[in-house]
């Protein structure tokens, strides 16, 4: 018996319990001596000279162009079958958007970022994880990817069914107001870049191997349900740049008319997002030097 109790004892010592979870582990956390990066500069004319920096603009470019290209033609079939039981309806074009920005982001993460939302790099801009050089290249590349993958699935579609079926633009429907479309995209937004932020935070990766390798998981779901509620309300813009690159392809009123609300919502939230996390979750402005 004696014995035993000296086995247990050893054991104990040997195996030590597994880190504890919540507050627990934050505080355990905490007391590791853990290097927050430095702010982007604002300016970094060296990234010019740098393959790497161009390289990560054409991953930008070749992305959101097949985000545009799957997503865009998937909405086309929903609005072309006779009924939304006879297409994979709104469920389907959700999946179709979260989906492709999981595979996406998980082909692009370590290339560029896997941003393809100028919302989410302008969230990314302001908590200062990117330098404004960098940020404006990237925004013009999701740009001119999101107009090249509209305008592929115009091509197969033939210019009248792609007008007759709304090109996939963003408008904000019958029965709401541009109050109520400005709303769901700054909340919608919110939800992603705060999803984006959560999922690539360097003092979660440095504590859980896991969650670099996930990252690409959570952020697709949250555009997943995102569009589950508000594709009733404004088709779900939630990224500028699918919207900007729809309506030009669409180029009718009813793809203008109401764009500046997925431009300015979009902004509003990743910008409310970025500050959330800066300030609230991990508290940079109050850590002491």
């Amino acid at each position: 018996m004696e014995a035993k109790e000296q086995d247990v004892s050893l054991g104990a010592n040997k195996f030590p319990e597994r880190q504890p979870i919540g507050t627990a582990a934050q505080s355990q956390d905490e007391a590791k001596d853990y290097q927050e990066p430095p702010p982007a500069p604002l300016f970094e004319p060296s990234e010019l000279t740098s393959w790497s920096f161009y390289r990560a603009g054409i991953a930008e470019f070749v992305a959101t162009f097949l985000f545009l290209y799957i997503t865009i033609l998937t909405v086309m079939g929903v609005n072309r079958a006779p009924s939304k039981c006879a297409s994979v309806g709104i469920q389907g074009i959700a999946w179709a958007f979260g989906g492709m920005i999981f595979a996406l982001v998980y082909c692009t993460a370590g290339i560029s970022g896997g941003h393809i939302n100028p919302a989410v790099t302008f969230g990314l801009f302001l908590a200062r994880k990117l330098s404004l050089t960098r940020a404006l290249f990237y925004i013009v590349m999701q740009c001119l990817g999101a107009i090249c993958g509209a305008g592929v699935v115009k091509g197969f579609e033939g210019k009248n069914l792609y007008g007759t079926y709304g090109g996939g633009a963003n408008k904000v429907n019958d029965g709401y107001t541009k109050g109520d479309g400005l709303g769901a995209e700054i909340v919608g937004t919110f939800i992603l870049v705060y999803t984006v932020f959560s999922a690539t935070d360097a003092k979660r990766n440095a504590r859980d191997s896991h969650v670099p390798i996930l990252a690409p998981l959570p952020i697709g779901f949250a555009v997943f349900l995102v569009h589950l509620a508000t594709i009733p309300i404004t088709g779900t813009g939630i990224n500028p740049a699918r919207s900007l690159g729809a309506a030009i392809i669409f180029n009718k009123h009813d793809g203008w008319h109401e764009h500046w609300v997925f431009w300015v919502g979009p902004f509003i939230g990743a910008a409310l997002a970025a500050l959330y996390h800066v300030v609230v979750i991990r508290a940079i402005p109050f850590k002491s030097k």
